[in-house]
C-alpha cells in the first residue's frame, strides 16, 4: 500500500521569483483626454511619446510615454476609453515619482506652461532630500526628486494595510526586496521601497502603511504595473502558493492573449493592488524586437 504524501511547492519552485529575469515595465491607468496627457507629459514632464495604438472595435486608445525606450525603461501605459472623461482615483493610490537633477528648474519650466504644483520644491521634513509635487490633469500626483538616476521615472507609490504582510508578498511571489524601509511615527506612517535593484538605479514600489488604516478606496483609474517574467507559468504557479499563505487571488490564468499572443497573467495582491506578469521574449516580439 502507498502513501498519500501532501503535496507541497518545492524549495526550487519558490526560490524561482529570485532566479527569474525580471523587470518592472509600465504602470497602466486611465485618463479622460489622451492628448491632453500627452501634451501635458511631453511638454512639462519632460517624457517622450514611445508608441501609441486605437482599438475602435474595443472602443479605447492607449499611448506609452517616458524617458527611454521600453526596453529597458520602466514607463506610462494610459487608456483612454472611449467617451469617459473622468475617474475616481480613490484613497489608496498615492502617487509616481520623477528623478531630476534640478528640480527647482523643473518647477519653473512646468509652471510656466501651466502646470499645477502642489508643493513647492524644498528639503523633505526632517531630511535633505529635495523634493515637489505637481499635478497633471487628470488629478494624478507625480513627486519629483532631485537626483540623478539611469531610471527617471523612479517609483509607484500605493497605500498599503499591512506593511510587513505586503513586503513578503512582494519578495515572496515577486521576487523583489526591500531597498529602504523608513518610519515616521511623529507624521504617523512607515514606508517600504521593494524593487529589482537599489532605488537610484531602477523604478521600485513604495508602499505607505499609515498608522491604524488598513482599507483604502482603488476607484476606477490606476489599473495595475506590468513586470516581465521569463516563465508566465512558473511564477504564476509561484503567487498562487504565495496568496494561499497571505491573501490575493489570481485573476487571469497564465496563457496567451487572444490576438497578441503574448503570453500574461494578472493576479491581486493583498490589499487587492494589480500586477500583470509578461513573458519576456513576447513582450520583446510585441516592440518589434
Amino acid at each position: 500500500m502507498t502513501e498519500s504524501v501532501t503535496a507541497v511547492p518545492s524549495d526550487e519552485l519558490l526560490e524561482w521569483p529570485k532566479k527569474d529575469k525580471r523587470r518592472l515595465l509600465h504602470a497602466v491607468y486611465r485618463v479622460g483626454d489622451l492628448q491632453r496627457t500627452i501634451k501635458f507629459y511631453t511638454e512639462c514632464l519632460g517624457m517622450t511619446l514611445l508608441r501609441q495604438r486605437d482599438i475602435p472595435e474595443e472602443k479605447y486608445s492607449n499611448a506609452f510615454l517616458g524617458f527611454g525606450s521600453e526596453e529597458s525603461h520602466f514607463v506610462v501605459e494610459l487608456t483612454y476609453n472611449y467617451g469617459v472623461d473622468k475617474y475616481d482615483i480613490g484613497t489608496g493610490f498615492g502617487h509616481f515619482a520623477i528623478s531630476s537633477p534640478d528640480v527647482y528648474k523643473l518647477v519653473e519650466d512646468i509652471k510656466a506652461k501651466g502646470g499645477t504644483i502642489t508643493r513647492e520644491p524644498g528639503p523633505v521634513k526632517g531630511g535633505t532630500s529635495i523634493i515637489a509635487f505637481v499635478k497633471d490633469p487628470d488629478g494624478y500626483i507625480f513627486e519629483l526628486i532631485q537626483r540623478s538616476s539611469p531610471e527617471p521615472l523612479c517609483q509607484v507609490m500605493l497605500r498599503v494595510g499591512d506593511l510587513e504582510r505586503s513586503i513578503k508578498f512582494y519578495e515572496k511571489a515577486l521576487g523583489m526586496r526591500v531597498v529602504k524601509k523608513v518610519d515616521r511615527p511623529e507624521q504617523k506612517y512607515s514606508i517600504a521601497m521593494l524593487g529589482y535593484a537599489e532605488e537610484h538605479e531602477t523604478t521600485v514600489l513604495e508602499l505607505t502603511y499609515n498608522y491604524g488604516v488598513t482599507e483604502y478606496t482603488k476607484g476606477n483609474a490606476y489599473a495595475q504595473v506590468a513586470i516581465g517574467t521569463d516563465d508566465v507559468y512558473k511564477s504564476a504557479e509561484v503567487v498562487s502558493k504565495i496568496t494561499e499563505e497571505l491573501g490575493g487571488k489570481i485573476t487571469r490564468e497564465p496563457g496567451p492573449i487572444p490576438g497578441l499572443n503574448t503570453k500574461i497573467t494578472s493576479f491581486l495582491d493583498p490589499d487587492g493592488w494589480k500586477t500583470v506578469l509578461v513573458d519576456n521574449e513576447d513582450f520583446l516580439k510585441e516592440l518589434g524586437k
